[in-house]
């Protein structure tokens, strides 16, 4: 029999409330903005790549000047041609990275300072609780989503590529996609309206 004082309930409790509060609002910022990074990374890396091997772009690239001008025109031709998937791809991504500041920004307005006589009362550990679930939910479901979003920016771009009538009907699955870090973003809000910290007069 494991005595109460050995415990994993006990542990936990010994832990102060502003330790989880501050791993949550951690790992809301920084698990969100590693999803978006993630998922630019993977939308970027085919991005390039198709924009470069589509024969509509190669096929423009048809200038024999000096090798400056031969750069700066094919520079101008991909830049035209992935521009509108930078504005359907990587702006989703990106959005993965603010969701999270947003919430970690809330998350910091709940944090409040209470007497050292109420540090382990049972409303300041439900407050740290709360903040640092509400954070892993943002968090995680910010990286689900950035992974999402980059693997169908990805696949958008190796399509368009071959067939440009796919684009608009892979941005709708796209969009289905990005409304992930929403639903995490809602939830994690919602669960974070239970931080209440105890009063300083009692």
């Amino acid at each position: 029999m494991v005595s109460a004082s050995s415990s994993w309930s006990r542990a936990l409790v010994q832990i102060s409330p502003y330790t989880f509060s501050a791993l949550g609002i951690a790992i809301a910022i920084g698990v969100s903005v590693l999803g978006a990074a993630w998922g630019i990374y993977i939308t970027g890396s085919s991005l390039i790549g198709a924009a470069i091997k589509a024969p509509r772009i190669t096929s423009k690239n048809l200038i024999r000047h000096n090798k400056l001008l031969v750069s700066l025109r094919l520079f101008v031709i991909i830049s035209s041609s992935i521009m509108e998937h930078l504005v359907s791809c990587v702006i989703f991504c990106e959005a993965v990275a603010i969701y999270g500041v947003i919430v970690a920004i809330i998350l910091q307005t709940k944090l409040e300072s209470v007497p050292a006589s109420q540090i382990y009362a049972p409303e300041s550990l439900r407050a740290g609780y709360a903040i640092f679930a509400s954070g892993i939910i943002v968090g995680f479901a910010n990286l689900v989503c950035g992974l999402c979003v980059g693997i169908i920016g990805s696949s958008c771009a190796l399509s368009d590529a071959q067939n440009s009538s796919l684009f608009v009907k892979i941005l709708v699955i796209e969009i289905f996609g990005s409304a992930l870090g929403l639903f995490g973003v809602i939830v994690g809000i919602i669960m974070s309206a239970q931080a209440t910290w105890p009063s300083k007069t009692a």
